[in-house]
């Protein structure tokens, strides 16, 4: 019994490597100056860039929490 709990706890934690594989392709890219937005400008913002990481990250399938808005 013992093995099946931690295959499902295997199993939940690599749920999360579609994101993380995506996330990370896409900021080397940013690192580099090759990542450009959907008007075919390069991307100068990092926050820009992992907006687009992440957009790219839920495209793919990754189950990624929505943006959290800030009171004020």
């Amino acid at each position: 019994m013992k093995r099946k709990a931690t295959s499902r706890r295997r199993r939940r934690r690599s749920g999360g490597t579609v994101g993380k594989r995506t996330v990370s392709k896409v900021m080397r890219e940013y690192k580099r100056g090759q990542l450009r937005s959907s008007r075919g400008g390069k991307v100068r913002s990092r926050k820009q860039a992992v907006a687009i990481a992440l957009s790219e990250a839920r495209a793919a399938g990754a189950r990624i929490p929505k943006r959290r808005r800030r009171r004020g």
